[in-house]
Order: structure tokens, then sequence, then C-alpha cells
């Protein structure tokens, strides 16, 4: 009689397992591994423990079944292997895990009006009636407080679920935390890079963000460890790319577009901001003068394939917004309101696009060697 090994399979399904009361091939703890070679049958039990107390029973009538049930010449003893089931990775827990979208707001290089666009791209989608919050996550600038001059503003604790959560500040409809919360806005913040990213992720995981349709992160210029501690903690929707016409800007926003579409990071761009695309007097508000270049903005967008957002003007009551916690977006009759209404609904349709044509963005994993 020749054996086979649904002939084996079928004997050790006669092999009950004493604690859980089903034969061990339904309990799926016959590996895959039968081998026969004439008389001499060999396979592995998988166990999920080495020290599992059944291993010397099981094994004892695992042989017994095969000699009673296969035959009594099958050479089965000292053939019966024990493997233990690798353990299932657990799942990562999600950060934010009721915030629908997480938008980087970047510029390649400081001095862009990149928090003016943020500031304003946050209240204009909390006008629109979607709820909103904003990370200041430029540890060494904090502007966000001075744009909605919240500067004397401490943001207060709540206890939910036995930890202490930090309460964001909220004006205009959006949530905010930032660094300048919790420093003397007069001090220079001196940190070293780990103490900078711990605290990034402190007002992250910290923070009782609630349920958001948008959480808006104000980052610091440039490319730095903020930067991927962002790509490495939170699975970000998308970026947007705050930049002015003029070509050292452009060059550096290049940079920044560059380091989101790299291989490893992978965070879609939603579209190029050209921030001060032209300086419009109060006195002459049909002129434009461009006083950094025109359309640079909008030639780099075309030549990266990139969605041009909007070109924002740049005009006194924008400044003057900015220095009284006042973002330009809150008067909608103005050029510049209007201009970045526009761009939020723009963002709100390159969302909706991005979440339609892509599947949500992985968390960059930390590699050590």
């Amino acid at each position: 009689m020749s054996f086979y090994p649904q002939l084996v399979l079928d004997a050790l399904k006669h092999v009950r397992h004493p604690g859980k009361g089903k034969d061990i091939v339904s309990l799926e703890m016959v590996e895959d591994d039968i081998k026969i070679d004439g008389k001499k049958i060999s396979f592995s039990l998988l166990f999920d423990r080495a020290n599992d107390p059944m291993i010397p029973s099981l094994k004892k009538a695992c042989v017994q079944a095969i000699e009673t049930y296969v035959g009594e010449d099958a050479e089965i003893r000292g053939n019966i292997y024990i493997k233990i089931k690798p353990k299932p990775k657990a799942e990562p827990v999600k950060l934010l895990a009721d915030v629908k979208n997480i938008i980087a707001v970047a510029s390649g290089k400081g001095g862009v009006g990149k928090s003016t666009v943020t500031s304003n791209l946050a209240v204009a989608l909390a006008k629109a009636g979607y709820t909103v919050g904003l990370l200041d996550a430029d540890i060494f600038g904090p502007s966000i407080p001075k744009m909605f001059k919240t500067e004397d503003a401490r943001p207060l604790l709540d206890k939910i679920d036995g930890r202490d959560r930090i309460i964001p500040v909220e004006k205009y409809g959006v949530k905010m935390l930032s660094i300048g919360y919790f420093v003397n806005p007069k001090d220079a913040t001196i940190w070293r890079g780990a103490m900078a990213t711990n605290a990034i992720k402190q007002l992250i995981t910290e923070g009782n963000w609630g349920a958001l349709d948008y959480l808006l992160i104000d980052l610091p210029p440039g490319t730095s460890d903020i930067h991927l501690t962002m790509v490495q903690t939170l699975s970000i929707s998308g970026a947007v790319i705050v930049t002015t016409p003029q070509d050292v800007a452009l060059a550096d926003a290049v940079k920044g577009v560059s380091m989101f579409k790299s291989k490893n990071i992978n965070v879609p761009i939603l579209g190029l901001v050209e921030n001060m695309a032209w300086f419009t007097p109060a006195e002459l508000p049909d002129h434009k003068y461009f006083i950094f270049g025109k359309d640079g903005g909008k030639r780099l967008a075309d030549e990266l394939e990139v969605p041009l957002l909007g070109q924002i003007p740049i005009v006194q009551s924008i400044r003057e917004g900015g220095d009284q916690g006042e973002p330009a977006v809150l008067n909608e009759e103005t050029a510049t309101g209007v201009a970045f209404a526009q761009v939020a609904q723009k963002v709100v349709d390159a969302i909706e696009k991005r979440n339609n044509d892509l599947p949500p963005t992985k968390i960059v994993e930390i590699k050590t060697r």
C-alpha cells in the first residue's frame, strides 16, 4: 500500500485538541509540509508557543493515529516536528483617527508668506462650513499665535480616558496649537533637533483635536527633521507648496516639491500657491506691479505638472490683517479675501480628487540598521 498526503491528513483528523475540543486539522495546526518517502512520513505541528504543555501528548496522539489509520508499518516515530506560529504584526494605532484630511503647508524658503497663506486657508475652510484644525509646526519661529492675535492664550488640560489632553485654542472657527502658546514670545527657542521633534509629537498626540474635516500643518521653511517627523508620525493627505514669483524662491520650492514626491515619502502635491504675485497699491486698485517677477509660480506649476491653486497679490490689508490678528479672508469683499476663498475651494477639490484617485498615504517607516 502506498501512502499519500491526504491519507495522512484524514488520519490526523482523529486527533482532537483536549483544550479546544476540535481536531488539529480544522484548528490548522498541521503545517503544509507533509513529506512521504516510501514508508517514511514526516510533518510539522504548529503551536503558539514553544512551551505549550500539550506538545508531548499531541505528538503521541499523532503517532497513534498514523499507525492506526495509515498503516502499522508507517515510519512516523521521531518524524513529527514542532514549529511556532509567527506572531501577527500588531496593527499600528492610527493617530488622529477622527481627522479626515491632513494637509501640510510648506515652502522651500522663509519669507514667502507661508504662515499667512496657512492662516487664511484655515479660516476660509472654516467659513465654508468645515471643521478645521491648525498645527503650528514651526518650532523656532511660531507665528500662528500672532496671526490670530492669541499670543496670551494658554491652552488648558482636560483628562480623557485617564490621560491629560491639551485643549486647542479656538478662534474664527479654527482649533490651534502652537509651541508659541507655551513659551515666552520674547525668548528665542534654542532647542536641539530631538527636543523640537518631541515637542511637535506632543502637540500631535496630546492635543484634543476631536473630529476634523481638515488639519492644516504650518511647517517650517526648507526641509528639516520636523518634516521627517511629520511623515513618520502622520498619514498626510497632501501638501500645499507656497512660493513667490522670484527665481530664488522658485528654486527652493522645487526642493520642497521634490521632498514630498520622493519615493520614500510619497505625499501627493495638492498644488502650488504663488504668493506676492503682484503689488497693488490701495490708491490704485486696478494696477498690478510685478515687483518679484510675473507668473513665476504659474510657470513652475506647469513645469512640475502640479495644479496652481491661486495667485495672491501683495496689498497693505494682508500685512495689517496679519499684524492685527485678523486674516484677510475674513473680509470677503476684498480682492485678497476672494483670492484666499478661491484657493480654499481649489484645495477642497484637490483633496476630493486625491482621495478618489489614490489610496491613503502611508506613514514613512523608520528603518534602523
